[in-house]
């Protein structure tokens, strides 16, 4: 049986070149990746300040849905329907 010898390339050092051009590309393009994660994160005091935000909105919306709803309010808006309806009428009849 032959013994196989491995013959150094002389490409090994081309070689050698470009997996550590890439290597170090790809290190660069993941710490960017890194940075930019952070950046949009924001601080944690943004976080709490968008949180709180969001939680007045929410009881903002909660109190007109609850206004909507009211004796006075339902009345105005049958009211207004009514008098929308009578005009429509009176536009439809002078039309003809």
């Amino acid at each position: 049986m032959k013994s196989s010898r491995t013959h150094k390339s002389k490409d090994q050092p081309l070689l050698i070149s470009v997996a550590e051009s890439i290597g170090s590309t790809l290190g660069a393009i993941a710490a960017k990746a890194d940075a930019a994660k952070e950046a949009l994160s924001g601080s944690p005091a943004a976080t709490s300040v968008k949180r709180k935000s969001k939680k007045i909105v929410r009881k903002g919306q909660r109190a007109t849905a609850n206004l909507k709803r009211t004796k006075p309010v339902r009345a105005a808006r049958r009211t207004l329907r009514k008098a929308t309806k009578r005009v429509a009428g009176r536009r439809a009849r002078a039309k003809k």
